[in-house]
């Protein structure tokens, strides 16, 4: 599986950036409960599991299919093709989108206003999944550990992991902190 990496672009089709492909915070377009519904829609079954290992084992058909993905979660909520989808644990804001790639919350920061600290203009991709979360009653999940990205994986499809049980232990189930073994 190696090689098959598609090219992201972290900025809007067609507008030059001075800042190159940097990660730039990106807002989703839907929102949590569509999201949420859409999730479910995806939900991993046999079938799907099937057409995951076909497409790995069927080169030209997972680029196509990785290329597909990326247009569409790209434009949605700002994916950048990780491999290791964060967006259900983090109220499908991408983290990825962060200048900083920051996986586990805002750096320090953030402005007063909640602008990004690298791009002032532009609103904390993790202040837009507290405020999205805190809509829908789902800030628990934001307290969830995301584990390091292999950074191997980057522009391999995330939903062919999902369908094949990869994503299992991206984060953890709670923030551990009501437990005495966070303690020790």
């Amino acid at each position: 599986m190696d090689g098959f990496r598609v090219k992201t672009i972290s900025r809007s089709e067609g507008e030059p950036s001075p800042y190159g492909d940097a990660p730039r915070p990106t807002p989703p377009r839907i929102s949590l409960r569509n999201a949420l519904f859409l999730q479910r829609l995806l939900r991993p079954n046999r079938l799907r599991a099937a057409f995951a290992s076909w497409l790995e084992a069927t080169p030209v058909a997972y680029r196509l299919f990785a290329f597909v993905e990326e247009r569409i979660k790209r434009h949605i909520f700002g994916c950048r093709m990780c491999a290791q989808c964060a967006l259900p644990a983090t109220a499908y804001a991408c983290p990825e989108s962060c200048p900083k790639e920051l996986r586990n919350g805002p750096c320090g920061g953030v402005r007063e206003d909640g602008g990004c600290e690298v791009y002032p203009e532009l609103r904390c991709v993790w202040l837009i999944a507290y405020e999205r979360a805190e809509r829908e009653g789902r800030v628990a999940d934001l307290r969830r550990l995301q584990r390091p990205i292999d950074q191997r994986k980057w522009g391999r499809s995330s939903w062919v992991n999902y369908w094949l049980g990869r994503d299992e232990g991206l984060w953890t189930q709670s923030d551990g902190l009501g437990t005495r073994e966070a303690l020790r």
